[in-house]
């Protein structure tokens, strides 16, 4: 099947994730038509996956990605590149308590 989207999302942190092991996993999903993910962007497996997407463009160039974000950006945030990155309409109205998890189902 083509067209498939894979989602991941996942914990501030992950000691115990391999990232050679991330890679393989979404390898074989593209393998399996997946060619659109999305990522969230608050913790360390987060930005695991987005490092193995970008790479994995470079070997896959029909596969997309979008960083999938919370909240707007602010001047303390320390995320450089923007061009990745999507914010989901209606996620405005959402009190900021409750953006992730809002975000979240929205993915």
């Amino acid at each position: 099947m083509e067209g498939q989207v894979c989602v991941f999302f996942g914990h501030r942190e992950c000691n115990s994730l391999d990232a050679e092991v991330l890679r393989n996993t979404i390898e074989e999903l593209v393998g399996q038509g997946v060619e659109e993910f999305l990522v969230g962007h608050q913790g360390q497996f987060d930005s695991m996956v987005r490092r193995c997407l970008r790479s994995l463009q470079e070997k896959y160039p029909h596969i997309h990605y979008s960083v999938v974000l919370a909240y707007l950006p602010t001047e303390r945030q320390e995320y450089e590149d923007y061009t990745d990155t999507m914010y989901p309409e209606g996620i405005e109205s959402v009190h900021p308590k409750y953006a992730i998890d809002w975000r979240n189902r929205y993915l």
